[in-house]
């Protein structure tokens, strides 16, 4: 029945919509085992169509399936050596990777996955999510394979310079990375300033809430920000 009900949505497909617009629409939906079935078939069709290879290297990513998400991304690094943008999820499959599996394994990955940041940071001197991604590689290693905290304050004043609300948050994490709260209270403050975000709200709530055990700050600042 459901080979049935797949078959009679490609007839439709091909009346109307493109079989990679629908799953596009599904994927924006949110639909992702619908929308994989859709790219993996557009594929065979289109095997040097990149998109449809991002695609369903983000469906894995959603999914959590850090294998395949790497396989797709790696294609896609591979053709395309320049993008920042395949570059950087490249990395970030990989490390997502790197956390589910045993120690020795993920410590072969660190070199890999660095040099893919640094690779993305390098071909776009504005791309953010590359380094956000540096700024929590450095802190999470240790000194011994590579970790410091001046490297990872390296790329949040980086940050700084392309966005004033990341760069703060940037510091701001660093700081609460190292239980220097009040430092962090500072940068939060800061970037809640100049973004008046629900992302900027709720790192200084947390903050107040969470680290700094000040609740009336914590309220205070939840009502201002819900007037």
């Amino acid at each position: 029945m459901r080979f049935l009900i797949f078959a009679l949505l490609f007839s439709l497909i091909s009346v109307g919509q493109s079989s990679f617009d629908v799953a596009v629409s599904y994927f924006d939906a949110k639909k992702l085992n619908e929308a994989k079935s859709l790219f993996e078939v557009y594929l065979k069709s289109n095997p040097n169509d990149l998109k449809a290879i991002e695609y369903l290297g983000d469906i894995a990513g959603q999914q959590k399936k850090w294998d395949e998400a790497v396989s797709y991304y790696s294609k896609l690094k591979t053709k395309i050596p320049t993008n920042a943008d395949y570059q950087y999820k490249y990395g970030g499959a990989l490390g997502m990777k790197a956390k589910s599996v045993n120690k020795m394994k993920a410590l072969g990955m660190i070199d890999d996955i660095e040099q893919a940041f640094l690779t993305a940071a390098k071909l776009d001197k504005k791309h953010i999510n590359t380094r956000w991604a540096l700024v929590m590689l450095y802190l999470e290693l240790p000194a011994i394979i590579g970790g410091s905290e001046t490297k990872a304050k390296k790329y949040a004043d980086e940050l700084l310079l392309i966005s004033r609300v990341d760069g703060y948050l940037a510091h701001g994490y660093i700081e609460v990375y190292f239980k220097r709260y009040k430092k962090a209270e500072t940068l939060y403050i800061a970037a809640h300033r100049v973004g008046e975000s629900k992302t900027t709200f709720e790192k200084l709530y947390d903050l107040y809430l969470n680290k700094l055990k000040d609740k009336p700050k914590a309220e205070e600042l939840k009502n201002n920000f819900n007037k």
